[in-house]
């Protein structure tokens, strides 16, 4: 009889190791390990924010893999992606597609505001350009002979933010190329004359390696028709500019998540809409949404 209240006692004492062992492991907040998808166009500041977030919480791991929009929302249906960051939210269609999938609401919103810029090679003598004179390059209805390229061959967000709010809804001319990507689009506007291509911001204010901020020392970024300015006034993307919603070709940067419980992908959207991340989106350049950092006139 002992020998068998022996065996007893050991197992309980395993399980029960084994059930802290279980409840260490799983996941939550600040633990786990997932997958996300990233619009292609946001890999600077989403990089930037990747390197703080595992830093500050080492036993969590986000694998972020960056590809054009709708590639994105295609990895949303899929059970290997917890979260995507587009440049926008979900439409009422998508969101009930999402309910009926999922059985439950995912979660979406905006954390940051980007802009489109213009990158010109350095030969072009005009860098001033009216909302008419870009609506004609990208229709190929303009006189002036430059080759456009946007950020990629598929659909990407830029492409359709040009297509949906400069064109509005009118296709690109044949004349529009795409790049492999937006890096591969800097490298080709600062070794080809004559050229003028369409990327986000943070790709130019917010380099990645010695070599794209050589390319970007050979281009340079374009004035547009300013809004809500006097006439004849023109602005290039800053933040400065996105905030008082003046420069013209400015979008969102949202996430999309689906959790119904706090969970890491739950962690990371807080990190990106609290302090800590808002901070990082400012320091690119772009204007965080979730907080407002105001500045203050002061006396000294």
């Amino acid at each position: 009889m002992k020998k068998w209240i022996g065996y007893l006692s050991l197992l309980l004492l395993l399980v029960s190791c084994n059930n802290v062992s279980n409840e260490n492991e799983r996941e939550n907040p600040t633990r786990g390990r997932i997958r996300i998808s990233v619009d292609e166009s946001f890999k600077p500041v989403i990089e930037e924010q990747l390197k703080v977030f595992h830093a500050a919480y080492p036993d969590a791991t986000v694998i972020a893999e960056y590809k054009p929009e709708a590639a994105c929302l295609k990895d949303l249906q899929t059970d290997s992606t917890r979260m995507v960051i587009i440049s926008r939210d979900l439409t009422d269609e998508e969101d009930d597609a999402y309910i009926k999938k999922l059985s439950f609401k995912p979660q979406y919103g905006q954390l940051a505001k980007d802009a489109v810029a213009i990158v010109l090679n350095k030969n072009i003598a005009d860098s001033v350009f009216t909302m008419e004179e870009l609506r004609g390059l990208l229709t190929g209805k303009s006189n002036k002979k430059l080759n456009v390229v946007v950020d990629g061959k598929s659909a990407t967000s830029t492409v359709r933010y040009l297509i949906d709010s400069v064109l509005k809804g009118e296709p690109l001319g044949s004349n529009v190329t795409g790049a492999n990507n937006s890096e591969d689009l800097i490298r080709y506007i600062s070794t080809t004359e004559n050229s003028i291509g369409f990327v986000g911001i943070s790709w130019v204010t917010n380099p990645q390696s010695k070599e794209q901020e050589d390319a970007l020392l050979k281009v340079k970024t374009a004035l547009i028709e300013c809004k809500n300015c006097d006439k004849d006034e023109f602005a290039r993307p800053s933040q400065q500019t996105i905030m008082f919603n003046q420069y013209p070709l400015v979008r969102g940067l949202h996430y999309v998540l689906k959790e119904n419980t706090a969970s890491l992908g739950s962690g990371f959207r807080n990190f990106l809409s609290l302090e800590r991340g808002q901070l990082i989106f400012r320091r690119a350049n772009l204007v965080p949404t979730r907080i407002h950092f105001n500045r203050r006139r002061t006396n000294i």
